[in-house]
């Protein structure tokens, strides 16, 4: 099989995979395959070849990289930070793990900071990590 033939089916199945999985990067080694067929084409070695095909894949990939970086949203504010929590119990005093009452459910929250807080406190939500609230005495700053 002539190898720029080779180079450019492996190209195609490239672009086929990107098309089902929505990613850039294999775009880019779809066309670093391209490349090596191009580079293949001229009658260039096996080793031109895939030196073609490595820096393009490369060049391909971190530009992506670079990209998805710089378009990438800033993380906004939870939509509950600064929310009051009814501190109820500790679970667990030491670690700071206790249960607070938060839109009339009752949650896991880890509390910040070392004060001590009675049953009644209110709280004040910082952020969620899964199903924990983070809470702190003092509401977060804006």
């Amino acid at each position: 099989m002539d190898p720029a033939l080779a180079w450019a089916i492996v190209g195609l199945v490239l672009v086929i995979a990107e098309l089902l999985s929505g990613t850039f990067y294999l775009l880019m080694l779809a066309v670093a395959a391209f490349g090596a067929a191009l580079a293949a084409y001229f009658g260039q070695s096996f080793p031109v070849q895939s030196i073609v095909a490595a820096l393009l894949a490369a060049a391909g990939c971190y530009a992506v990289h670079v990209y998805r970086a710089k378009s990438s949203s800033k993380r906004m504010a939870p939509i509950d930070a600064g929310m009051p929590a009814s501190f109820e119990s500790w679970l667990d005093a030491r670690s700071r793990l206790a249960r607070v009452r938060y839109r009339g459910a009752s949650w896991d929250a880890q509390v910040q900071g070392n004060e001590a807080v009675e049953p009644g406190a209110t709280l004040f939500v910082v952020a969620a990590d899964g199903n924990t609230l983070k809470v702190a005495k003092n509401r977060p700053a804006a």
